[in-house]
Parts: structure tokens; C-alpha cells; sequence
């Protein structure tokens, strides 16, 4: 038996247009599946075959490279970064932890308002700024880190249902909706299905995923021995954060890669450093160990590197962290810091120095340099441009997103997101207008600089997403999504609109976890749409299936950005995410099928 199709269209009526986009997406999906390259690039592949053999007009194959979907994404990005350069969200999510000494209860203090948070931003600056805080606080307590990197990823991938901008997968969903003609999601339109979706979810984390975590060493550690060891002293300033906790209370007690081993107050020096002394204004702690860990403190508010002359340095947002290597030939060597008179020389600051394994001891303006010394510099913009070939270091480098928060904005970035999530809820200005203009307002106010904003855009997801429109819009030209529709329909119409709705769900899901999730989408959403039609009822509640189906992806460490960056850092394999993911992607996918027709109905 073949279905008539939704359009008139079926798999024995379709035209050669047809054929070749069900072809073309068979290629793309083998080609996903085994890897061969990137998403974008696969996609992007697919969109420009249909465009050459004329499938697609060039404003049919671009049309979605202007949607309001792709933009919105774009400048949601920018806000999320801005939220983390101004360190808007260490002020927030570091104080999660508080006094939490058991995992469970760790997870039960966290888990929830980073499914809250992630709910309004991108999820990936958010397990990127919470992982090492994690990390960190698991560490103190003798924890493997592995117990609660999966749920940190999974807590915010069940927190982005609730709203349309909790991630790309569900403004891609938007824009299709949009593209189909269909009435767009409300802001908090999801939340019917994604609030039971992201409570029990959280439940099951909390209860049920602690068993089936694996206690994996931790990778950090096994290589800490051999990490480079910088020295470096920083002062505590009167308003820092950290000021009248005791050492366990500030988080500085079994620091990742990090030592304190002094703390130099008022003439006297104090080491060892025991866990219950206080961290006082002024004082100066001296820290060694590893440059990654020293970024992150740099971060905090009111804890400040001091330099040769024993002056702090209060660094400028737009001057990066530097790791140059010093030459034979350079003039620094067999000379102190201060004798050379680094800053004025170089325009630069060096606020920690590195000597091959060795412990260095002493104030930093008076360790005699040697040829192979690798110093620490806060450098001025200019600084590897003119120094990179200079014949007074070997190698000049500059270390990723070492460039310190602007403080003083982060409530001033805090309020503009706010006000930017309300006026979109209440309907006031649209979501993809309110984006760009909150961003604009961000860039303005330089909560975070031009080149930032830049740098935060992912271009390779926004490509998915518009390639992706483009191919959604070719199946449904040629009708090759409605034959498609037709074969889900045959085999699953005789037991009602639920049996093809659940279909919808699984099949897209399934898809989410071979290929990338905002491809599954893209590629579903057309069948999901004709399939309603064909057994003539309302598409809505199908497209709200494939959205959930597509986000609610957890059983493989691939399919999202946030699996991947706990993926190393937790020392997980591919099967920890499938059986701590499986049971999940069934939970969601019984709450989303029951829920769905309840509240969309068919």
C-alpha cells in the first residue's frame, strides 16, 4: 500500500527533483554518520548539489542564511559572552556551591538553577565556566570528577526547554515553524513539556544517574607532576571576593595544578598555609603551579598580580595573557626584572616566571633571568605582533581566553540580558530584534569589545542552521519530505495520530544522536509536517515533537558541544554517556509523548 501523500506526492509520483533530494540527504546522512566531516560542511555540500541541478532558485538556496532563526542564534552568542567578560556569571555561579560537602548534595545545590539559567543562555559558556569550579570543588573533597560532569551537561540540556531561546536546536525548530507559515512559538510555549521534562529529568540525575556514574581518575591530576610550574604572587585588594573567608571557604585549598604556599602579611611570612587561616585585605599570596588554574584566578574580583616593583597590576580587559621564552641573545638574561625595567622596555608586564621544574622563591623584580626562563605577560594588543620574531625570546605565544573579566559591568551586562529575556516574554519587541539589540547595547557599552563579540560567533552552528532551512525548503518543493511522511504514515496511521506522533519523536531523536542535533531538525521537521497532513491534523504538535526529540539527546558524547567539553576533562568513554544517557532519552521521550497531545491537540 502507498499513501497518496500530503501535496498529492508519494513515493511512486515523485519527479526527479525528488528523487535527487532523497538521494542527496541519504548522502548526507552516511556522510554524518561516519564522520567525514563537519556538519556545516556536509550540509552546506547538500544545499549547493540541490542549488546546481536547479532543485533550489539562489534566493530558495540562501533564503535561509537571512532568517531571523540564524540571527537570533548569532546575537545570543554575543550576550552569552558578554555575560561571562564581565564575569556577570562567576558572580552568580560560583556561590552555588556554598558549604556542600557530599556529591548529592553538591548536585542538588547546582544542578537546578543552572537548568534555570540555561533556560535564557546559551548552554555552552555556562559548562564552560561552571567545569572547573566543578572540577575544583570535587577535587577538595577527594571526588572523581567524572560523579558530576555528565549531570552538569545534561542539567542544562534539560533546563533549554523551556524557553524558545534555550538553545539552537529549538530557534532552529522557530524558524521552520516560521518558514511553514505556521503561527512562531511563544517564548515560554515549550515550557508545558519542557518544565515536567527538565524537573524530572533533574530527579533523575539526582536519584538514579549516581548509580550508574563511573568513578574515572582523574585525568588532570594523573599528568599534574608534569605540568609547568609558574611562581606567582597576587595581592588581595579590599574589595576582593575573597576577603574574611578562611582558605577552605575561598576555594584556594587543593587548587587544580595550583599550590599556595605562602602568604606574606605585613612583613611576616606565613607557610605552610593551614586551611583555617584567613585571607585578609593586603595580603599577598604566592602561588605555584600551573598557568591555566592562574587565569581562572585572575578572574576573581579584587585579586591582583604584583609586579617587579611590588606594584600591583590592574589589568586592562583588552590585554591577553603571553607565554614568551627567553633567547640567549636577549638583554633580560643575568639581569633582574627591575634592573631591566621590563615595563617601560617592552610595554608589558610579566607577573609570573617559569625555570624548568624549579620552585623560584622571592619577589619577582628580583630573580636574575636565564636563557629558557618562560615568563607570564600581560601584554598590550601590539605585543606579539612586534615581539613574535623578536630575537629576544624563541617563542612567543598567547594563551586562549586569558583576557581578565570587566567587573565593574557585570551587572550592567546582568540588567541588559534581563530586560532583553522580559520585553521578549511579554511579547514587547520580538526575540530576533531584542538579541540585536541587547548585543549592540553590550558592544556600546564595551561589556565586551568588537573583536570579543566576533570571536564568541560560532560560525559552523549558524551554517547548520541555514543550510539546514534551505534543505527543509527543497523537500518540500519537491515533496520528497511528504513521500517520506507517507512511509512513517502506512506503517503507523492504523493505531491514530499518537502512534505517528511518538514515530516523529523517536526517529528524530535517534538522528540526534548520529548526526548533529540542529541537522536532525532541519531534516525532520519537513516529514513531521507532511506526515500531519496526510492524516489531516493540526502540524503544530509534531513540530513541538521534533523540537523536544532533537534537544533531549543524551546517550552519545558527540551530539552536543557541552558532552564534548566534559568529555576529556571528566576522562569519560562512549559508553558512560550510553548508559547514563539512555534511561534519560526514554524519561524524556514518555513525557513528551504523553504531554505533547495534551496540550497541542492533534
Amino acid at each position: 500500500m502507498h499513501s497518496a501523500g500530503y501535496g498529492g506526492f508519494s513515493m511512486d509520483t515523485l519527479g526527479w527533483e525528488g528523487w535527487l533530494t532523497i538521494g542527496v540527504i541519504g548522502g548526507m546522512l552516511s556522510a554524518l554518520i561516519r564522520g567525514i566531516a563537519g556538519p556545516d560542511l556536509i550540509l552546506m555540500g547538500g544545499l549547493f548539489v540541490l542549488a546546481t541541478a536547479g532543485v533550489l532558485t539562489p534566493s530558495e538556496t540562501f533564503a535561509g542564511f537571512a532568517s531571523p532563526a540564524m540571527m537570533t542564534v548569532g546575537a545570543l552568542f554575543v550576550l552569552s559572552a558578554a555575560m561571562r567578560e564581565t564575569g556577570a556569571l562567576e558572580l552568580t555561579l560560583g556561590r552555588l556551591f556554598g558549604q556542600a560537602r557530599g556529591e548529592r548534595v553538591v548536585m542538588a545545590r547546582v544542578l537546578p538553577p543552572l537548568a534555570g539559567l540555561s533556560g535564557f543562555l546559551n548552554n555552552a559558556p555556562i559548562v564552560a565556566m561552571m567545569t572547573p569550579l566543578i572540577i575544583d570543588w570535587a577535587r577538595r573533597h577527594s571526588i572523581a570528577p567524572s560523579r558530576l560532569l555528565i549531570p552538569l551537561s545534561y542539567s542544562t540540556i534539560l533546563g533549554s526547554t523551556i524557553t524558545v531561546i534555550g538553545s539552537s536546536v529549538i530557534l532552529t525548530a522557530d524558524g521552520l515553524v516560521r518558514q511553514s507559515g505556521m503561527q512562531p512559538l511563544g517564548f515560554f510555549e515549550l515550557a508545558a513539556v519542557g518544565v515536567p521534562v527538565c524537573v524530572l529529568g533533574l530527579g533523575y540525575l539526582l536519584l538514579v544517574a549516581p548509580r550508574l556514574l563511573p568513578s574515572r581518575p582523574d585525568p588532570a591530576a594523573e599528568v599534574g607532576e608534569r605540568t609547568r610550574e609558574y611562581t606567582v604572587t597576587l595581592r588581595v585588594e579590599p574589595d576582593c571576593a575573597l576577603a574574611g573567608l578562611d582558605i577552605e571557604q575561598a576555594g584556594l585549598r587543593h587548587l587544580p595544578g595550583l599550590f599556595l604556599f605562602e602568604i606574606e602579611r605585613e612583613g611576616m611570612s606565613i607557610s605552610p598555609v593551614g586551611s583555617e587561616e584567613i585571607v585578609r585585605s593586603g595580603d599577598r599570596l604566592v602561588f605555584a603551579g600551573a598557568v591555566s588554574t592562574i587565569v581562572e584566578l585572575q578572574r576573581i574580583r579584587g585579586l591582583v598580580p604584583l609586579l617587579e616593583d611590588e606594584e600591583p597590576w590592574l589589568p586592562d580587559p583588552r590585554h591577553p595573557l603571553v607565554e614568551a621564552v627567553l633567547s640567549r641573545s636577549s638583554p633580560l638574561t643575568n639581569r633582574t626584572l627591575r634592573d631591566a625595567d621590563f615595563r617601560a622596555v617592552y610595554d608589558a608586564a610579566v607577573i609570573a616566571v617559569h625555570r624548568n621544574g624549579e620552585r623560584l622563591t622571592g619577589k619577582i623584580g628580583d630573580i636574575v633571568m636565564r636563557a629558557g626562563d618562560t615568563l607570564l605577560i600581560q601584554a598590550t594588543p601590539g605585543f606579539l605582533r612586534t615581539r613574535r620574531n623578536s630575537p629576544d625570546f624563541y617563542l612567543v605565544s598567547e594563551i586562549p581566553d586569558s583576557t581578565p573579566p570587566r567587573h565593574d559591568r557585570a551587572w550592567l551586562a546582568a540588567g541588559v540580558f534581563l530586560t532583553m529575556v522580559v520585553l521578549a516574554a511579554t511579547r514587547v519587541l520580538p526575540i530576533s530584534l531584542g538579541a540585536f539589540v541587547a548585543g549592540g547595547i553590550l558592544i556600546a557599552t564595551r561589556c565586551i569589545s568588537g573583536t570579543g563579540a566576533r570571536r564568541s560567533i560560532q560560525l559552523h552552528v549558524l551554517v547548520v542552521i541555514g543550510a539546514g532551512l534551505g534543505i527543509a525548503s527543497a523537500m518540500d518543493k519537491t515533496g520528497a519530505g511528504a513521500a517520506i511522511a507517507g512511509l512513517v504514515v502506512d506503517s503507523t496511521h492504523l493505531f491514530g495520530p499518537l502512534a505517528v506522533l511518538a514515530t516523529i519523536y523517536v526517529v528524530t531523536n535517534m538522528m540526534s544522536e548520529l548526526l548533529h542535533h540542529n541537522a536532525s531538525v532541519a531534516l525532520m521537521f519537513p516529514i513531521a509536517v507532511a506526515a500531519a497532513g496526510q492524516i489531516g491534523v493540526d502540524p503544530r504538535p509534531f513540530a513541538i515533537a521534533v523540537a523536544i526529540g532533537a534537544t533531549c539527546a543524551f546517550a552519545s558524547p558527540v551530539t552536543y558541544q557541552t558532552h564534548l567539553m566534559v568529555y576529556g576533562p571528566g576522562g569519560y568513554r562512549y559508553t558512560d554517556f550510553v548508559r547514563v544517557g539512555l534511561p534519560l532519552n526514554l524519561l524524556c521521550a514518555v513525557i513528551a509523548i504523553v504531554l505533547i497531545p495534551r496540550f497541542w491537540s492533534f
